[in-house]
Formats: C-alpha cells, sequence, structure tokens
C-alpha cells in the first residue's frame, strides 16, 4: 500500500529562496558587516534544505549595460547594480560551493519577468522560506508577491537583513501584519505547515 504526504506537511514542499546574496549588494558599508553572520545562517538554513530534500533557489539580480532597464532609482542616480558579466552580479564566494536553481531578476520582485513561478510549480512548492537583502526591499517585495501567488511564506531567522535597522524592522513588522508571513528562527526549525 502506498501512502501519500500531504502538501501541508511534506518538508520537500517549502523552497528555500536566496535573493540578491551577490558581491554589489553585500559590499554595501552597512550589509559588509553583517555578511559573516548573515551568510553563516544562509549556510545554515541550506543544510536544512538539503537534509529535508527541499529545493533552493538563487534569485539574482542581472541587469544589462543599458539604463532603460534598470529601476527609477538607478536611472535616476546613474548607479546601477550587479551589472551582467561584472563580479557584483555574481554570487558570494560563501556560497560558491551551494548547488541551486538560478532565476535572475531586474527588479525587487522576484516574480515579475522571471520564470520564478514556474520554477517552483515544476518543484510542487506550496511554501517558501525566503533569505537574503535587503528586507525592506526585494525581500519584501517578493514576499508580498509569493502571497498574491498563494503562497506561505515565512522569513529565515538570521538570514535577512537590511543596512537600515529601522526599514528592516519595520518591513518584517509589515509583512507580519499584513501578510501573516512570520520569522522562522533556527530553533523551531524547518517549516513544514
Amino acid at each position: 500500500m502506498t501512502t501519500s504526504r500531504s502538501s501541508d506537511t511534506d518538508p520537500s514542499t517549502t523552497a528555500l529562496v536566496l535573493i540578491d546574496l551577490q558581491e554589489d549588494f553585500l559590499a554595501a558599508p552597512g550589509l559588509a558587516r553583517r555578511r559573516a553572520g548573515l551568510l553563516a545562517a544562509v549556510h545554515w538554513w541550506v543544510g536544512q534544505a538539503r537534509h529535508h530534500g527541499a529545493p533552493v533557489v538563487e534569485v539574482r539580480t542581472v541587469l544589462p549595460d543599458d539604463p532603460a532597464t534598470w529601476a527609477l532609482n538607478m536611472r535616476e542616480d546613474d548607479s546601477p547594480v550587479a551589472l551582467e558579466g561584472t563580479a557584483g552580479a555574481g554570487p558570494v564566494a560563501e556560497l560558491a560551493d551551494v548547488a541551486t536553481i538560478l532565476v535572475t531578476k531586474r527588479r525587487d520582485d522576484a516574480f515579475l519577468g522571471t520564470d520564478l513561478l514556474e520554477v517552483l510549480q515544476d518543484h510542487h512548492v506550496t511554501r517558501l522560506l525566503l533569505a537574503g537583502v535587503a528586507t525592506q526591499a526585494c525581500v519584501a517585495m517578493t514576499a508580498a508577491s509569493a502571497y498574491a501567488h498563494d503562497f506561505r511564506v515565512s522569513l529565515a531567522g538570521g538570514a535577512v537583513v537590511s543596512d537600515d535597522e529601522h526599514a528592516h524592522r519595520e518591513a518584517l513588522r509589515w509583512l507580519a501584519e499584513e501578510y501573516r508571513q512570520d520569522v522562522r528562527e533556527p530553533r523551531e526549525g524547518w517549516p513544514t505547515s
């Protein structure tokens, strides 16, 4: 007799989604000092994902060297990040050994104009655990968009940071109050429901 597991309790239906863990983002002064702790936490969550047979998706911002494709603030400030072909667009060296499913994006929302939704559906994902930078920008926009796509979302404790502590706290508060998205601490283990 074959027993099927419900997707509500199957740990492999949760995907760990790593957002913008790239040199250009982590080189910012406010994030550079948090780098070691952030990446240690990311490695811990990656280990949990592997242990539970869950997919690890890495979402990177990669922009062409064409201002017309950049976000408004980058165009107005003439300050693009993660330009295609530069070292800054690549993953941080500390994650070079982590096998992931790669999705590239051009905007804060990792679902906008990407194949992230299809990747998650192909892996029968029902829940996301988000890690990366910056809490109030790409992480929050991706979390809100995931809610619109009917995914349950948690934020990986210790593995979501910002260079602005106030904005970080406010984004976490907003996600919790508006979308019921919690911070999952390592002591709570891998999310399954």
